[in-house]
């Protein structure tokens, strides 16, 4: 069976330029010839150099009537592909796609151009939801000054819950962490933070302080206690591991406790406390001060290491 990479899209929406993208890395640098079977030209094209380099062969298809398992099957036996690359025309219900016996999709992507993509969900949902639901993952292209992603996501997801998501910038990806993301709910009081939960709440908590202010909190931490702190304050954090072992990060955020001084560099404890947003001199800016109500030793934790 044949490989097919099927990318779907409006005109516009950033599929050549991902395609391009994929072409030209190392995993996707394999033996024989790629096939592209390209149903609609944008205004980038393909370099011919990058072609010539990847073994890449284009194929235009300009109707949909010759979008079919016999003429597919003939471009087939013409080019003799390893791999196959479909960049698809948005315009084109992707229900009706069929391809020749021996084909079969490994993988199907969305590009979404932001910028556009209410004008389309309101004017061609039934299109749009055709390409959404048969993808694996959906990219948004040039999210920057959007400022109701959320809901952009939610509009997707809807259709197709399983979907990796991904939002991308004119800087690259956007790591935004949604409410319906965060794995416990900002109801609950106190909120209960497991190992990916505290790694979770502090990155956030970063980006969406607003979302924590007042609310109480509950967490397993190690102590810290740097040397010039003042008296009733410690820092209850975790060591993360953000890509390897020898890459290891504490992250902790300064409490106010009056039994700070009972505790030692290193003790493992349960905080319950609520966040206040105040000034501190650690911070450039107003940031999460935590206001401990409860501190009780606790048993370390069989992974010390939070990872992302």
């Amino acid at each position: 069976m044949k490989p097919v990479y099927v990318i779907n899209g409006f005109l516009d929406s950033g599929k050549t330029e991902f395609i391009t993208y994929t072409l030209g890395q190392p995993y996707f640098q394999s033996k024989g010839k790629t096939l592209i079977v390209l149903c609609e030209e944008g205004e980038i094209e393909y370099d011919p150099v990058l072609l010539k380099r990847t073994r890449a062969e284009i194929v235009k298809i300009e109707d949909q009537e010759e979008f079919n398992p016999k003429d597919l099957a003939e471009l087939d036996k013409r080019y003799r592909p390893e791999r196959i690359i479909i960049e698809w025309n948005g315009m084109w219900n992707a229900k009706e796609m069929k391809l020749p016996m021996n084909w079969g999709v490994e993988q199907q992507i969305t590009c979404i151009d932001a910028s556009t993509f209410q004008m389309y969900y309101t004017n061609m949902r039934s299109l749009l939801a055709e390409m959404v639901r048969r993808s694996e993952m959906i990219i948004f292209n040039r999210c920057d000054g959007i400022e109701d992603l959320a809901s952009y996501r939610r509009n997707v997801k809807a259709v197709n819950p399983q979907a990796d998501i991904i939002l991308e910038g004119s800087q690259g990806e956007i790591n935004e962490i949604f409410e319906d993301d965060l794995p416990y709910q900002l109801t609950d009081d106190p909120i209960v933070l497991d190992d990916s939960g505290y790694g979770i709440w502090y990155l956030d908590t970063m980006d969406h302080l607003e979302r924590y202010e007042n609310k109480n909190i509950e967490f397993l931490a190690q102590v810290a206690i740097p040397g010039d702190f003042p008296k009733g304050y410690f820092v209850p954090g975790r060591l993360a591991m953000t890509c390897c072992a020898e890459d290891m990060t504490f992250l902790g955020y300064v409490c106010k406790w009056d039994g700070a001084d009972t505790l030692k560099n290193r003790d493992w404890v349960k905080v319950t406390a609520q966040v206040r947003v105040e000034d501190w001199p650690d911070y450039e800016e107003p940031g999460p001060v935590l206001y401990a109500t409860k501190v009780e030793k606790a048993k370390a934790p069989k992974q010390e290491a939070i990872t992302f």
